[in-house]
Parts: structure tokens; C-alpha cells; sequence
């Protein structure tokens, strides 16, 4: 019999260098039109949202030193599942966070639809366009990669949307928030059990109270199929933690898997350690 060759497996990749954020430079290129959207970033517990939040108040406080065409910063979100009304455990909204800050493409479909990527497209544009008239920075806040890169590169233009005078950015200036993996980790671990303690699983319960589909909610993936298939009983509490929170590590490793694709696709993403 053969030996088998010992492979070795390789070790992680290295997390990226972060680098300090100049606001005054990045609302100087907006103004010169270098850029005309600033993406905001990272996996899950990375601090992206409250990154995103931060932003926006440093650039809201120029715009109201300076004077001139520009008024303020907003928030788009760029998260596939927070377009739904009532899921916001699940899904990490954290309304809470954005304080004054307004922000566009939240709860905007009811929850059990079938929201798409070229509804995505429509709505963003009609929200981008708001922005742009009111002379507002948009800052997009994505979870979800796909939607980000399908508003920010052209050739992401859905074929149903072809035919549609559709505004989308051209010159997007992408930021990433990083921490190291032990950290996110530890985020992670904790957030799942502070939402839970919070009432998910009645959000859930209360979904389906409401009409929503058991296969709709399993649909939506990880917070909802878990505990969807828990309720209906098909696996325990405490299987459902369990799997959950190894779905939510793995979600955030194909999240940074994403993003050093993005690179290595040509794009530069400037790294920043959240505060």
C-alpha cells in the first residue's frame, strides 16, 4: 500500500495593514469629483456599521465648516436582508447606531418577498439620485458584496435593467473595516448570544405569526433558517446555537474571501481599524 503525500495546510492568509482615514482628503476628491461614493466595508462583526455611522459625522462637521454645494453625508445600505420590514435582529440592522444619521434602503420590502438584485439596482439609483440633488455624500454600507460591486461596476448592470435610466456611481473609493480573526471571533460569539437574549427567536416566532413561510424564512439563510427550523421543530435549542454560530463564522470568512478577490481583481481597498 501507498503512503498518501502529506499536503500541509496552508496558513491564513494575512490580515490586512490598516491605514489612518483622512476625511478632509476624502471629502476633497468628492468635491473634485474624483469620487462620487464612498463603500464602506467588512465582514460581519468587523464594526463597519458604526465605522459607516462615525463617518458621515466627521464629514457632516467639514461640510458645515466649510460651506459650499455640499450639506451633509447619508447611509445607503448595501445588505440584502435588511430591505425587510420586522427583520431586524436577524439580520443586524442596529437602527440604534446611526443616531441622527439618515439612511436609505432599509425596510423597504415586506418581509417574506422575494427582494432581488435588480430591484436593488432600481432602488439604489432612485436613493443615489435623492443624495445627489440635496447635495449629500452618499456613503454605502454594504454586508453583502454582491450588491455592493452590482451598483459600484458597470458591468454588473442587470440584463432586466438594460433599458432603464438607471444612476449609478462611476468612481466609488471602497474602505474596509479589519480586526484580527481572535477578535471577530469573540464579536461574534457574543453578538449571537446578546440578540438572542434580545427576543430573536420571537422576531422569528412573530414572522411567522404573520403569514411568513417557514421555507421563505429558511430562504433568507443563516439567523433565519436556524431558527426557523428550530421553532417547527426540527432540530434542539441547542443544535440551533451551535450550527448558527459555526454559519456566521464561515459567513464572515467568505465575506474577507470576497473583498481579497476584489483585490486581486484590480480594485484598491483602503483597510481602516473601526474606533
Amino acid at each position: 500500500m501507498s503512503r498518501k503525500e502529506y499536503i500541509p495546510i496552508p496558513p491564513p492568509a494575512p490580515i490586512p495593514e490598516a491605514e489612518p482615514l483622512d476625511a478632509e482628503a476624502l471629502k476633497r476628491s468628492y468635491e473634485n469629483g474624483e469620487v462620487d461614493i464612498i463603500c464602506v466595508m467588512g465582514p460581519t462583526a468587523s464594526g463597519k456599521t458604526k465605522f459607516a455611522v462615525q463617518l458621515p459625522k466627521k464629514l457632516n462637521e467639514l461640510c458645515q465648516r466649510d460651506g459650499g454645494p455640499l450639506k451633509s453625508a447619508e447611509i445607503l445600505s448595501g445588505d440584502s436582508r435588511q430591505v425587510y420590514v420586522g427583520m431586524d435582529l436577524g439580520t443586524g440592522k442596529d437602527l440604534e447606531d446611526y443616531q441622527d444619521i439618515p439612511y436609505h434602503l432599509i425596510d423597504i420590502a415586506p418581509a417574506g418577498a422575494r427582494y432581488n438584485i435588480c430591484q436593488y439596482q432600481q432602488d439604489f439609483s432612485a436613493a443615489y439620485s435623492d443624495c445627489l440633488q440635496r447635495g449629500v455624500i452618499p456613503i454605502l454600507c454594504g454586508g453583502s458584496g454582491l450588491y455592493v460591486e452590482a451598483v459600484t461596476k458597470p458591468e454588473y448592470k442587470m440584463e432586466e435593467n438594460q433599458g432603464l435610466n438607471l444612476l449609478l456611481p462611476q468612481k466609488p473609493f471602497y474602505l474596509a473595516t479589519v480586526i484580527d480573526r481572535e477578535t471577530r471571533r469573540r464579536r461574534i460569539d457574543r453578538r449571537l448570544q446578546e440578540r438572542l437574549d434580545a427576543g430573536m427567536v420571537d422576531e422569528v416566532r412573530g414572522l411567522l405569526a404573520a403569514g411568513v413561510s417557514a421555507e421563505s424564512l429558511i430562504f433568507y439563510g443563516l439567523e433565519y433558517k436556524f431558527l426557523t427550523q428550530y421553532i417547527i421543530g426540527e432540530i434542539s435549542y441547542e443544535y440551533m446555537v451551535e450550527r448558527l454560530n459555526i454559519a456566521i463564522h464561515q459567513f464572515a470568512k467568505r465575506q474577507m474571501t470576497w473583498l481579497r478577490g476584489m483585490e486581486r481583481d484590480g480594485v484598491a481597498i483602503h483597510w481602516v481599524k473601526p474606533e
